[in-house]
């Protein structure tokens, strides 16, 4: 366990699924945890189970998508915590659907969402990460970001742009004290990106999901080691490296596995 006593995190997204787990265990960590999302109901049982280990943990209730807004969240979380050390962006939203039955407004939603907001919140935080030289930004990507999956084109392009920020975040941050990491998911219990209306059936069998604490301990292992990036479960690192060597057999093989699932 990473001991993070006197340390501040802001978990987006933490009113349930990942962010929920991820929040408590920062806390359980010793950070004084900040969490955000729409539900302030669900937010306040999550914030009750931080302030277990980290009383003076605090909510806020903000819509993420609304960008303009995103300056003055920030401002009001370092004036509580005095700085924010650790920021997860979690944040996020699917669209499973096939392309041909897309609209331009449904990618527009979930690019701002998923990819707009983590940068506008990350950039508004990092200046005072930089004067305090420590910091680590975490963004929850996807493995749908590296492996392009079937009906989820609007959700991977997000979850792949917020993660070419990262590594050029990363690279940019060099020297600073500021580490940035990203966590790729697989399919998590206990989300509800599978529930969500507006949405198709998920083609993959969701009885493989994991839990979240896999996520939460992921991340907990990137703010201790330094490490960039981690897949969860960590064997889908070697799916995406046979993508690399070989992009179109990849394809080819998607396909034909999307066609076998989808027969009547």
């Amino acid at each position: 366990m990473v001991t993070l006593t006197g340390r501040s995190a802001l978990v987006t997204g933490a009113s349930s699924g990942i962010g929920a787990v991820v929040a408590e265990a920062l806390a359980a960590a010793g950070a004084r945890v900040g969490v955000v999302a729409r539900r302030k109901d669900r937010l306040e049982q999550v914030l009750a189970r931080c302030r277990e280990h980290a009383p003076d943990s605090a909510l806020w209730t903000a819509d993420l998508a609304e960008l303009d807004a995103i300056p003055d969240l920030a401002a009001a979380v370092e004036r509580e915590f005095g700085g924010v050390d650790i920021l997860v962006n979690n944040a996020g939203m699917p669209k499973r659907r096939r392309v041909q039955d897309l609209s331009p407004a449904e990618t527009e939603d979930v690019m701002r969402l998923n990819y707009l907001s983590p940068v506008r919140l990350t950039l508004a935080l990092l200046p005072g990460m930089i004067r305090r030289g420590r910091g680590h930004l975490v963004a929850v990507g996807s493995v749908a970001a590296r492996l392009g999956p079937p009906h989820e084109a609007a959700y991977a392009a997000s979850k792949a742009a917020l993660t070419a920020f990262w590594e050029s975040l990363a690279v940019d941050l060099d020297g600073t004290g500021v580490r940035a990491h990203v966590v790729q998911p697989a399919l998590i219990a206990g989300t509800e990106l599978f529930t969500l209306p507006g949405n198709e059936e998920p083609i993959s069998d969701l009885s493989d999901a994991l839990p979240p604490r896999e996520v939460a301990d992921a991340i907990l292992d990137l703010v201790g080691s330094g490490g960039f990036e981690r897949y969860v479960p960590g064997w889908f690192s070697e799916m995406a490296s046979g993508k690399a060597a070989d992009v179109d057999a990849f394809v080819d093989g998607v396909k034909e596995w999307t066609r076998d699932r989808l027969q009547p």
